[in-house]
């Protein structure tokens, strides 16, 4: 029996070099796994048909020598990302049954390296939500406590890698979509810097927000992932160039090597004023007090604009969901519904084909965008994401990282804020200004409650600074040997 709990990709790489076990040796086992656990905690939506064939595949290459670090890593993929033959359907009716024709560039460059896709994930509807409650499909369920939420939109994903379902997975971040299931599951989750990763081949929600991102049970898987994924792409617009001008870390590098740090960590207090619960603000000071110790300086920021970024987002976001759900009309793919007319085929088949979360965010996105109130809120929300940007950008010529808390919360009950939208976007609000910046941001495990529900710190860098988080959180998990990422919850797999 294959111990999946302790499992890394580094480790399992080995493994497959030194002929411990196979790659189809290690999908049985996470297939096994599936099969005691997915009814209940309905991580996946589908188990592909051609896993095994795939690991067969992946097996050839570790014979005939081109085999890559991913080679052969069984990867788990949400619902909105396109895998050419096999279904996705962003967890909507009205995508229900559709088909992908092509191949996600982030799918093409896992399927070129070997990596194993065993099943797409389920998420809240079109990404639109923090907790997998809004999804057609049915909730999925936190395997640490399975009357809570896993987080969203990006759940089934944290799932199936929290619940050793899966080793990595992907999902995708419009505002912490990833951090916050990684946050709610004791995972690592890691939103790039916007353009870093290619979008190509993603169901849209929000184009300037959106942004593939993984999953992982440590810093190091994380960071394999991104460095496979991040390339330029001439196939998505948004793609940063190669030539493209990079900013740079300002004056200090940072570096453990000389075994003192020089990183300094900017940490906005007045940002948790109100609205954090009490267990995460404290586990927050002994987190920054064990970077202090450690050698970090800590130095106390002001962030006055990124206050508003919440309500910035929450007017942007849904503009442009409106324009990006406007192609699902019941003609042209997914769901129809019979009707006298055209006018009435439309309406049918949205009302019927969209869930209530997805029909409010269009109303309100078709609101902001309409005569006369378009410059009364979407251009001054974008006057603030520029604001918020200039700030942030600021704010890294004094200091390497920001660090947050990454929720106000830690999971919370399943069906205890679906009749509060603002309760439930107000989970967002630590995650809002990266997105709206494009800066990078990494969420990772600080410990656990006294129920033994995860905590979580996050981590925000420069532009393409990745590799700067990289390195934070491997030290703060070497500091912090208490806590370990991804730890499987009580029950869950073998």
């Amino acid at each position: 029996m294959i111990d999946l709990k302790n499992l890394t990709i580094e480790k399992v790489h080995e493994s497959f070099k030194s002929g411990e076990f196979t790659c189809k040796e290690l999908v049985e086992e996470y297939l096994k796994v599936i099969k005691e656990k997915n009814t209940e905690l309905n991580a996946y939506l589908e188990i592909y048909d051609d896993v095994l064939n795939q690991a067969d595949e992946a097996q050839k290459k570790f014979k005939d020598g081109t085999a890559t670090i991913l080679t052969g890593i069984p990867f788990a993929i949400k619902d909105n990302i396109l895998f050419e033959g096999h279904k996705a359907s962003a967890g909507s009716k009205i995508l229900e049954n559709h088909v992908a024709v092509y191949d996600s560039t982030v799918v093409k460059e896992l399927k070129q390296q070997g990596a194993i896709l065993i099943g797409r994930t389920n998420m809240d509807e079109f990404a639109m939500g923090s907790s997998t409650q809004t999804s057609a499909y049915g909730v999925s369920r936190n395997p640490y406590d399975t009357s809570r939420v896993p987080g969203g939109s990006s759940g089934g994903s944290a799932v199936a890698v929290a619940g050793d379902m899966a080793l990595v997975s992907l999902g995708t971040e419009t505002c912490g979509s990833v951090r916050q299931p990684a946050s709610f599951c004791g995972l690592v989750g890691l939103k790039p810097t916007y353009g870093a990763v290619s979008r190509n081949g993603i169901i849209a929600m929000g184009n300037s927000l959106d942004q593939v991102s993984p999953f992982g049970k440590n810093v190091r898987d994380v960071e394999i992932i991104f460095n496979a994924l991040s390339k330029y792409d001439p196939m998505d617009s948004t793609s940063i160039s190669p030539k493209s001008p990079k900013p740079s870390l300002g004056e200090n590098p940072l570096s453990w090597a000389s075994g003192k740090s020089v990183y300094k960590i900017g940490v906005p207090w007045h940002l948790f004023e109100k609205g954090v619960d009490p267990e995460i603000m404290e586990n927050f000071k002994k987190s920054i007090k064990k970077l202090e110790d450690s050698g970090c300086e800590i130095i106390d920021i002001k962030l006055p604009y990124s206050k508003y970024s919440l309500e910035a987002y929450y007017i942007i976001m849904p503009a442009e969901v409106s324009t990006n759900l406007s192609r699902f009309d019941g003609m042209r793919y997914g769901f129809s519904a019979e009707g006298k007319n055209l006018a009435e085929v439309y309406m049918k088949s949205r009302g019927k084909g969209f869930g209530k979360e997805a029909r409010r965010r269009i109303l309100l996105g078709t609101y902001v965008l309409s005569h006369g109130y378009y410059d009364a809120y979407y251009n001054k929300a974008i006057k603030v994401r520029e604001k918020i940007k200039e700030e942030i950008v600021e704010t890294f010529k004094n200091v390497d990282l920001i660090a947050t808390p990454t929720t106000p919360t830690t999971a919370f009950k399943l069906g205890e804020k679906l009749d509060d939208p603002v309760a439930m976007y107000l989970c967002d609000i630590f995650a809002a200004p990266a997105n709206l910046a494009g800066v990078p941001a990494l969420a990772l495990s600080s410990g656990k409650d006294k129920n033994g529900l995860p905590f979580s710190i996050q981590f925000m860098a420069p532009h393409f600074c990745e590799n700067s988080l990289f390195e934070i959180g491997k030290k703060f998990e070497l500091i912090s040997p208490d806590v370990k990422s991804g730890s499987r919850p009580k029950g869950v797999g073998k």
